[in-house]
């Protein structure tokens, strides 16, 4: 990987509302980040597509793993919810619409040189999808247009959304997420769009405009919500009013959402701990080990990032390296934490950068770069383009 100065395009913000990303920028800080890119070559563009292919089946292993061996209470997961997420996982064993997942994203420590290796996999409510997807191809064409990305996203959910078109016959698909956020506005609107080109019929409202009669979950229409896509965290909805007629409605073949019951294992940091009990020493993993187990989290010396089950974005990251400690406040780490042993980020002139890579439709589908200049990064780290050639 190299690190390339460039001059931002003229006229850069309202080429980027344009492609429908108004949060370019973030407190009045840049997110999308065009003073400089990110050069790859063929070769490490292929490593990067085959570690995530890899590690995407040896997360599903370990789903298969957890729901077999009954380990759901390890993912801080209410009980009342064990069975649902059994039987999502089985839908999605055999095949079925209920159990369809579309898509997630891994956070990957990679230099260019050794493995990546896997930090997290954000596999319940990944953003950046518009700006990996759209916004960097465009600047692809516009500033290298001989040379390629690693970046099929938006192909990929295409063909995933009319994969689950083929397998289930409701007629209309619901969009939702919190209201309030340009972000999650914008992923929310560029998902949408995807799926309307695979062919579904689409509606789209706040979360907290979703209404409950009694019986269904209804729109502002008071029509039926049967197939719904959540921008919105499970572990969010499990603490609504209604988790259980929701929980009730899944069972009943009623409701069936995106992502599916059953990732709520792949997007808690439990799965890490699992993964290295699997898979000792795999060249794409780090150990990792529950806080509570004392004595093996000890074997990581001064050397780990705790992480808490659940958090996202950064929150509640302890990271350290002997002498050097950085913690980012939050409000999580009640449910349980992890310690993994420590992959400092590649710095480039002072950035720590991260890669995230796609998984669409089972199959890795490029990447997107994410700047910071402190070792962990945020909602507000940069957003960075990248090629190869």
């Amino acid at each position: 990987m190299r690190r390339e100065a460039l001059v931002p395009r003229p006229d850069l913000e309202a080429h980027l509302e344009e492609l429908g990303f108004p949060y370019h920028t973030i407190d009045g800080e840049p997110y999308w980040d065009e003073t400089h890119c990110y050069r790859l070559d063929a070769a490490q563009v292929d490593a990067l597509d085959d570690a995530t292919a890899e590690l995407h089946a040896l997360c599903l292993n370990a789903v298969q793993h957890v729901v077999g061996s009954g380990r759901l209470a390890e993912f801080a997961i209410p009980a009342e919810w064990h069975a649902t997420i059994a039987r999502s996982w089985q839908a999605q064993l055999d095949g079925r619409a209920e159990g369809y997942s579309l898509f997630g994203r891994m956070d990957l420590s990679y230099d260019g040189a050794g493995p990546p290796k896997l930090l997290e996999y954000n596999a319940d409510t990944p953003t950046a999808c518009l700006e990996t997807a759209v916004v960097q191809w465009h600047w692809l064409q516009q500033v290298r247009p001989g040379a390629d990305q690693f970046n099929s996203l938006h192909e990929k959910l295409i063909e995933g959304w009319s994969r689950l078109r083929a397998l289930d016959p409701r007629p209309l698909l619901h969009f939702t997420a919190a209201a309030g956020s340009d972000e999650d506005r914008g992923n929310l609107e560029y998902l949408r769009d995807t799926a309307i080109q695979a062919g579904w019929a689409t509606a789209s409202l706040p979360i907290d405009r979703i209404g409950w009669d009694g019986r269904r979950f209804v729109d502002l229409q008071d029509r039926p919500i049967e197939r719904l896509f959540k921008l919105y965290p499970w572990e969010w909805l499990l603490a609504e009013e209604h988790a259980a007629p929701l929980r009730d409605r899944i069972d009943a073949g009623a409701i069936a959402l995106v992502e599916p019951a059953w990732k709520m294992l792949l997007a808690n940091k439990a799965l890490l701990v699992v993964l290295w009990e699997l898979y000792p020493g795999h060249p794409n993993l780090l150990p990792a080990f529950f806080d509570a187990d004392a004595e093996a989290a000890r074997s990581l010396g001064e050397r780990y990032v705790r992480k808490p089950l659940l958090a996202r974005e950064g929150a509640n990251v302890e990271w350290v390296d002997g002498a050097r400690r950085f913690a980012i406040p939050g409000d999580y780490g009640s449910e349980g934490c992890v310690r993994q042993a420590l992959a400092p980020l590649p710095v480039f002139e002072g950035d720590h950068v991260l890669v995230g890579s796609w998984i669409a439709d089972g199959r890795p589908a490029g990447i997107g770069l994410r700047a910071d200049r402190l070792p962990v990064t945020t909602d507000a780290s940069r957003f960075v383009p990248h090629y190869f050639e």
